[in-house]
């Protein structure tokens, strides 16, 4: 039996540079299919469908969607709304009332969770329809999937802006520290690691959420690596923890909570200012800087990954065949099945909506300051093709002909 109706198609959570491509692909896909009889975008997310805030899609020209594909950021606007029980009827109302039949929710975590929500309130009101949640987060933490669309050019970013890192502190030798986003996984940050070519190149530190963190123990390794090479590059996650699970962040005061209950941790400079006085104060070293990467790492025009860009579109892709030729729910997960390709199934929403991957113990050494080869090659293909490489002088030294006295 094929379902007709409407396809409603939405963004949630954080933008990332490749977020439109899945959209696109969810669209062109669905009209294709005769029973599908318009495709709205609802702009907002779950907001804008309780507000009946759409545009329709099937009166966007092809060549228009393929520009805003390559475009960062979500086309359609984005919400942090978690719709609870009563939320969901007011969306059920605006479905009924325009005969939508398939919702396609492109996120993360939360917004796994919200497929997950919509889809019990479907079965309580004895409406069908099918309701997809397609994979989008830089933070690379949803289970069952091998990686997520928007993290490799987030990566591809994060990489290269260490290796310009490093070249600089190379020329004016000093401490540099970049906070990098992750709230429980560290994967973004430890990309950070991926810009390493020379045997005494930066990041020399790597610290994860996924490892306490100690003061103490981060000033001595910024000591030991200092005095070493007489500089040090450091990588740090914005949810560094110390042993109780507490964000470090929370040492700075009582911090802001979005409506999921998070913790807010991007958009403040306090994180690295604390550790950049840390290292001043009780290592004595002068020139220390820190930089907080922000939002800037998640729609960075011009820096994008072709490997996250196609893999971002297929899923879209596959939400759309999953939930109008095969008539099921879910998420579709990306599984790596050779190096490198992929393979798209679909999997329980319980099995992925509000849990988190994190970084497995073979990525993160033993130290647990730094990334592992098994992260690397991990890694190396998400980036995509045609990374930078940084270069040095090889020239032999001159040899002196002054004494000084």
């Amino acid at each position: 039996m094929k379902l007709e109706g409407k396809v409603v198609v939405a963004q949630g959570g954080g933008p990332t540079a490749v977020i439109n491509q899945s959209l696109v692909g969810a669209v062109l896909e669905s009209r294709k299919f005769p029973q599908i009889t318009q495709v709205y975008g609802a702009l907002g997310g779950v907001n804008g469908i309780i507000n009946e805030n759409f545009i329709d899609l099937s009166q966007e020209t092809t060549q228009n969607l393929e520009l805003v594909a390559n475009t960062p950021s979500s086309a359609l606007f984005s919400t942090r709304d978690k719709p609870d029980e009563k939320y969901c009827e007011e969306i059920f109302k605006v479905f009924m009332a325009h005969g939508v039949r398939y919702f396609f929710y492109i996120g993360g975590n939360d917004s796994s969770d919200t497929v997950r929500i919509v889809n019990q309130e479907a079965a309580k009101f004895g409406y069908e329809f099918r309701a997809i949640h397609i994979p989008k987060t830089i933070d690379n933490d949803l289970m069952i999937n091998d990686h997520t669309p928007g993290f490799g050019s987030a990566a591809r970013f994060i990489t290269q802006s260490f290796i310009g890192l490093n070249l600089d502190n190379r020329a004016l030798p000093g401490v540099h520290i970049g906070v990098v986003m992750g709230r429980h996984a560290g994967f973004l940050t430890a990309a950070a690691g991926m810009a390493q070519k020379y045997p005494d190149d930066g990041p020399h530190l790597i610290y994860l959420p996924e490892r306490a963190f100690s003061i103490d123990k981060f000033l001595g390794d910024v000591k030991s690596v200092f005095d070493k090479y007489g500089r040090c590059v450091i990588a740090v996650s914005e949810g560094i923890q110390d042993e109780e699970g507490n964000p470090i962040m929370l040492k700075l005061g009582e911090r802001e909570r979005d409506s999921h209950g998070n913790v807010s941790l991007s958009g403040t400079g306090a994180l690295g200012d604390l550790l950049a006085t840390e290292i001043k104060e009780k290592l004595g070293i002068k020139r220390v800087r820190s930089d907080t990467f922000g939002y800037i790492q998640r729609s960075f025009m011009g820096c994008v990954s072709d490997v996250d860009q196609r893999e971002a579109r297929e899923v879209g892709e596959k939400a759309a065949q999953f939930a109008i030729w095969h008539n099921v729910d879910g998420s579709i997960t990306i599984h790596r099945t050779g190096h490198y390709s992929v393979d798209y199934r679909l999997s329980d929403l319980k099995d992925i909506a509000a849990k988190t991957k994190l970084m497995p113990d073979e990525f993160i050494s033993a130290e647990g300051n730094h990334i592992t080869d098994a992260f690397r090659m991990y890694c190396r293909p998400l980036l995509g093709s045609g990374m930078p490489q940084a270069h040095l002088l090889r020239a032999p030294k001159v040899g002196k002909l002054v004494e000084i006295e």
